[in-house]
């Protein structure tokens, strides 16, 4: 947690792929990541059409085409809790992590993962647990299993410090 606390901003490419149940191949996106310590985040979704999320603070704006939600996530609980799983993460902020999860760390330094299993039975009657991999002060993978079955699975492909 120290290590990845020490980047105070990256942006990345990913790849994500998402299996749903009602479809028979995964849904693929790619685009970018950006992150600034300690809440601002950003995922840009350049394919298969744009799409962008912005989170900051307590605000979560989509935009897509013209139109564009501004959401408040203390209105929207368990999304706020998950979302705080990556922000907490890329900040290395374990206090955070721990008020919403049990922790599980396996591996090494060269090779992690994180396990975030939720503490609230709310939140876990929508994800079961979240998986988040890396190597060293790098987040290369993010597994969320959804309590219905549906998965979805992030590759983080470059991620590099920004100032």
């Amino acid at each position: 947690m120290q290590t990845l606390g020490k980047q105070s901003s990256g942006q990345a490419t990913f790849s994500e792929r998402k299996y749903l149940a009602v479809l028979d191949q995964p849904v693929e996106s790619s685009g970018e990541l950006r992150f600034r310590a300690p809440d601002r985040l950003e995922k840009i979704t350049l394919k298969p059409r744009p799409e962008s999320l912005v989170l900051e603070g307590n605000t979560l704006t989509v935009t897509r085409g013209k139109k564009q939600l501004v959401l408040r996530l203390s209105d929207y609980g368990e999304v706020a809790a998950f979302i705080d799983s990556i922000r907490a993460t890329l900040a290395g902020d374990r206090a955070t992590l721990e008020r919403t999860y049990g922790l599980h760390l396996s591996g090494s330094a060269e090779r992690w993962t994180l396990t975030l299993l939720p503490r609230d039975p709310r939140m876990a009657e929508v994800v079961l647990k979240i998986s988040i991999a890396g190597t060293r002060g790098q987040l290369r993978q993010i597994e969320i299993l959804q309590a219905d079955g549906d998965r979805s699975v992030m590759e983080i492909l470059a991620m590099g410090a920004t100032r």
